[in-house]
Order: structure tokens, then sequence, then C-alpha cells
């Protein structure tokens, strides 16, 4: 074995038998390259990755690539998901290079760390052939790859200075024309963009359907439905189990990358949850339930947390690894399984030319509603509700047969974080005692296990033991699901260690003059370059969370620092967004600060009211309250031993209090 067999993460693991002499990365590994003045060979992957698997098989086994690495380079294996600050760096070169990017990715670099060339995946020749030909040019001619170093340098570090532009142009104006522009990429099919492949993007749509609610636009709001409907009908979503897969491959949802992460499903419990909220569409519902049970049967941890992923590949029959092989259906097996009911099944599941895959292999998937499909075959909606059921507990059993995808069964922080915003938010909508218990269990395993007596946050854990200090990510995702959590609890001390966590985040990672966080706390070596997480991507951008966390925790504490702070966050982006699609959630923020209000819920039958006001859809209205006596500024002298009050406030000034909540309500709509 070589050093990763030292390692705990799944994905070192998976390569610790190789015959690369690969190294973890760490300051020992990176200072012998330097000192013994030998390339690096920076290799990026996750252990839920298809095309990593693929380029270890053919590559990282083979003898010959090995003899080549181990002669010459110093090969270090990096898991993303552990070190996403190594991936954001590198993946900006080979972006650079390439105009391209994804994993495994590849990357050469000087001894100092550097990259002088890389890619994603490589066939075996290929491979070897660059790799031999740059240790030649290293030898005969370092002066060009120091020269090519330096450029990519430079280009890399100009990545990170957002210009200094200002926008006279008012809020209301702006964010139109920004929505207009990204209405032209839509998908009016099947919903989300009109491109592949094609993710969820959950805060996507999010901001949509709160921007559609706010301005009453009711063409946004029927997208944003399409979108979600389609997304639940089927292959991307399992609908045997719960739970999705990261994108889809092709237009209609229809056939995924099948890997399953946790953050994925964590986020999207909060868009369905919103979405059940403004529509009580019963199918929201069911994915939200299928969503955790999928979670709590594949990544509960037993301690509170859960783990990272299922991997897309799993052995099929032959005992070969491939790609989708634990989720597709031959038709002569669904026949066998589905029996005198298969015609029926066939059109809810689309066992046709649109639900097939390749190689006579089918991804359950439906096009139609069960109420349309009902009257086709003149039965009851509620029958046909009832036989999908049997349906999925069927084929359920008989899949537990075959061999399960592989789990990586590390714990992340952000992932476990942006999970217990999801059950909050489940428990707001449903009003499920059971999704607020997971909620609070995963607040006090990520409080008792992931959080030092130091004041920082861990990243990763695994076999009881916690490791590697965190990154930007965790501490915005974890600040924004212990602010959920005294959303629905009014506990004030999930509220205070927020604000415990944010102001070590301003101590540790915020830069005043870039009015930015950096991605890496203060206490961590450098790398090559800085980065500033900006763009919402598949988990919204760091900074664009921690400027919204500052602005609800200013109102909620009265902190006009945060105020200002999150404010010049967002007048330093918003005039530089081009395509809305990857700054969302920064046009949530300027919706927080144009057209919010903020609601107090104080007395001794507060929490009550509080789970009446949390099963609406009013995303403008930051909520607050208390049972007894509150030291927070929003709510002192608010208080009345006797009576339940409603304080609506709205630019620092509150209307009269009222007793009721239809009353607020009246208000608020």
């Amino acid at each position: 074995m070589n050093e990763l067999a030292k390692e705990s993460s799944p994905y070192l693991l998976q390569h610790a038998q190789n015959p690369v002499y690969w190294k973890a990365w760490n300051e020992k590994t990176i200072n012998e390259a330097l000192n013994q003045e030998r390339l690096i060979i920076v290799s990026i992957g996750y252990s839920a990755c298809h095309w990593c698997h693929v380029m270890e098989h053919e590559t990282f086994e083979n003898d010959d690539a090995a003899k080549t690495m181990n002669a010459h380079f110093t090969s270090i294996k990096v898991d993303r998901e552990e070190r996403p600050d190594i991936d954001a760096v590198y993946m900006k070169a080979v972006q650079i290079m390439t105009q391209r990017g994804g994993w495994p990715l590849n990357v050469v670099c000087l001894p100092d760390g550097r990259p002088i060339w890389g890619g994603t995946y490589f066939k075996l020749d290929e491979w070897t052939e660059t790799l031999e030909q740059l240790q030649k040019l290293y030898i005969s001619k370092p002066e060009k790859l120091l020269e090519y170093a330096d450029k990519l340098q430079e280009a890399i570090s100009s990545l990170q200075h957002l210009p200094n532009e200002k926008t006279e142009m008012p809020t209301a104006i702006l964010l139109e024309e920004l929505v207009a522009k990204w209405t032209k990429s839509f998908d009016h099919d099947f919903g989300g963009m009109a491109r592949v492949p094609k993710f969820m993007m959950p805060n996507n749509y999010d901001f949509l359907m709160r921007y559609g609610y706010q301005n009453k636009d009711e063409n946004l709001l029927k997208f944003v439905d399409l979108t979600l409907t389609k997304m639940a009908y089927g292959g991307l979503f399992d609908t045997i189990e719960g739970g999705f897969s990261r994108y889809s491959v092709d237009m209609k949802w229809h056939v995924p990358h099948f890997e399953k992460m946790l953050y994925d499903n964590g986020q999207l419990l909060s868009l369905y949850a919103n979405a059940f909220k403004r529509t009580k569409n019963p199918l929201y519902q069911e994915i939200i339930e299928k969503t955790i049970s999928f979670l709590l049967t594949n990544l509960d941890n037993n301690e509170g947390g859960f783990y990272s992923a299922l991997d897309a590949d799993s052995l099929n029959e032959n005992n070969i690894l491939e790609e989708g092989a634990f989720y597709v259906w031959k038709k002569s097996e669904l026949q066998r399984l589905i029996k005198d009911d298969f015609e029926l099944f066939s059109t809810v599941f689309n066992i046709n030319q649109f639900g097939h895959w390749e190689h006579g292999n089918y991804v359950l998937i439906q096009s139609e509603s069960l109420e349309e499909i009902a009257q086709l075959f003149k039965i009851t909606t509620s029958e046909l509700h009832q036989k999908k059921k049997n349906w999925e507990k069927l084929l359920f059993f008989e899949r537990q047969k075959r061999n399960a995808p592989r789990l990586d069964d590390k714990c992340l922080t952000s992932w476990n974080a942006s999970a217990l915003t999801g059950f909050v938010d489940s428990y707001k909508a449903l009003k499920n005692p059971l999704h607020l218990e997971l909620a609070l269990k995963n607040g006090d395993f990520i409080s008792e296990k992931l959080w030092s007596a130091d004041g920082n946050l861990f990243r990763s854990y695994k076999n009881k033991k916690a490791k590697i200090n965190a990154f930007l990510e965790d501490y915005a995702c974890v600040i924004q699901s212990f602010i959920a959590l005294f959303e629905v609890t009014f506990d004030e001390k999930w509220l205070n260690n927020a604000k415990q966590l944010m102001d070590y985040s301003l101590e540790h990672f915020f830069e005043p003059e870039k009015k930015l966080f950096n991605y890496t706390s203060t206490l961590d070596s450098d790398l090559i370059a800085k980065h500033y997480d900006i763009e919402d991507n598949v988990i919204p951008a760091s900074n664009s969370m921690m400027a919204r966390n500052l602005h609800l925790l200013s109102v909620h504490f009265g902190n006009s620092f945060y105020e200002k702070t999150a404010q010049e966050m967002l007048n330093q982006v918003l005039p530089n967004i081009d395509y809305p699609s990857a700054f969302s959630n920064w046009l949530n923020l300027a919706l927080d600060f144009s057209d919010a209000k903020e609601l107090a819920i104080v007395g001794p039958k507060a929490l009550g009211e509080l789970q009446e006001f949390n099963s609406h859809y009013l995303p403008h209205i930051l909520i607050s309250g208390s049972t007894k006596n509150s030291s927070l500024p929003f709510l002192s002298n608010r208080f009345q031993k006797d009576e339940t009050l409603f304080y609506l406030c709205e630019n620092k000034a509150c209307q009269a209090p009222t007793h009721t909540f239809e009353n607020v309500l009246k208000s608020i709509l």
C-alpha cells in the first residue's frame, strides 16, 4: 500500500492500493517535493465520482503509468470534499488553461505548487506521454515552465479581483432586468435551464420563487412549479427510495449521474418545503418525506450527523463496476415483478422509448400526473396512488437484492448544516415533530463533535474524530442553520452560537480592504493563490451566505457593523452580475435589504403562534420572538406576562402591536 492507507477519506482509501506512490496533501509532502526539486502531480476527485473511478482503473492501477509517475513526480491525491480550498485554486488554473473543468481534476505543478499543465479525465497513453514530455522539458528548459507558471499565476490572481464598479440603478429595476435576461435561458418544456448537463441549483429556484411571489409574477411561479414537478417525476429523483442524484445528462431530468450527495438533498428539502408552503401541492410533500426517509436509511451516522454520499457506481450481475447498475431496470424484469398491472405501470413510469436509457435499461420516470393517467385508465386517483406505493415497495425490496453503491462515510460540516436547514424548513412546512428532532440532533452533533474549545469548526468527521480546520463554507452553512433552529424554537442558544461563529469568522476570514471573506482561515498555510468564493453554484457562495447571515444577525442583535458589512458586500457584487443564475443568493440578499419586514412574536403562547406563522410562505419576513423576557435587542421591552403580541416592523420602525396572527397577515399580504 502507498501512504494513503493512513488516511480516513473514503476517496483517498480507494487509491491506497494503487501502484502509484500516492501521498496526501500536507506540509511534509510539499516540503519534500520542494527539497527534491521534483514536479508535483495533484490529482483531485471524490468518492462518488464515476470518471474518477474510470481513470483510476485505466491509469492509476496501471504499472507502466505508475512507473512514470513514481520515477519523476511527487504524486498527491486530494479529496475535493475534504479540501475544497485546494480544489478551488487548481480548478481555476485548469479552467484558464482548457476553458473547462470537472473531476477528476489533474494538474502538474512546479515543486513550489504552481501549475504548469492540467485537465480532467485523461486516457492512459495521453497521460503517460504528456508526463514524460513535461519531465524532459523540466530538465532541458526549466525557464520555459517557470515563465508559463508566472503568467498562469498572474491570471489566477487576477480572477480574485472584482472591478470597482458602482450602480445608481434602483434595486427593483436592476432585479427586473436581470430576471428578464434570465428567462431567456428557461426550458419551458421540462423546467430548469435549456442546456445539458442539467443541475438542480436549488438556490436559483428559491430566488425565482421568492421574486415571483413578491412581485405577483404568475408566469415565473408557474415556471418554478414546472421545474420542481419535472424534477420530482423521476430519473433524477429516485422514486423507489427517495433522494436526488447530482444532475441529469439530458434535458428532461431523466438519466442522472447516479451519485447522491447530502448537500443536494439538504438544499432540495428546503426548496420543496418552501414550495409546499406556497402551493400545498401533495407531490412536494411526498418528495420531502421520501428524501428524509432516504437520508435516514442510507446516510444516518447514528450520532446525529449524516454521511456524505452514495457512489454512482455499483457492481452489476457480472460483478463489474457499472454506473447506475443499482437503479436501472430491464423490461422483462419489470414484467415479471408487476405482472397484471404492467400496462398501467408502464404508462406511469414510461417503460417505452421516453423512459429507455441504453442497452435495454430503463430509468423510471413519470411524464404525466397521476390524475391524468387515472382518468385515462378510468380508475380513481387515490387508487392509482396506492398502486404506485405498492409498486415502489415491491421494487424497493427487489432492488435490495442487488449490490448497493459504496458509501462515503465521512461527515462534512457544511453539508450537515445544509441538511439541518432542510430539516428545519421541512418542519416548518409539514409540522412533523420528527423533522424538528432530526434538526436538533444534527445541531447538537455539529456543536459537540465539530466545534472545538478554541472556537474553530472542523471540516470533516469520521471514526469519532474531527479533523481539518474548517473553511468559510462550513461557517456560512452552520451559522445559517443555527439561525434557522432559532426560527423554529425561539431558543436563543442557537442565535448566540451563530453570533459567536460569525465573530470568529470576522476575525479569521474577513478582509476589510476587500470587503469580502477569504475562503481559508488566517490560521492555515497559504496556497498558491487566495480564493474568494463569490459565485453561487450547486452550493451558494460562502460570501453570499455570510452576507445574508450578517444581515439577519444585524436585526436580531441590533448590530450596525453587521448591517454595514453585509450592505458593502452586496454593493460590491451587484454591479458585476452578468449571468444571474450564478448570483441568485446575492439577489436574495438584495430583496432582504429592499423589500423585507421583521416580525416579533412575544408572549406565553409565542411558540404555538410561531408554528402557524412558519407554515405560511412568507420569504420576505424575518421572524423572531420569545416566550419570556429576552435580552435580544430586537425583542427588548416587548414582553407582556399575560398576553402574546405581534410586532411587525419595517425600516427600523414598528407598527402598534396586535393580538392575532390574522391581523398581522393582513398587513403582510
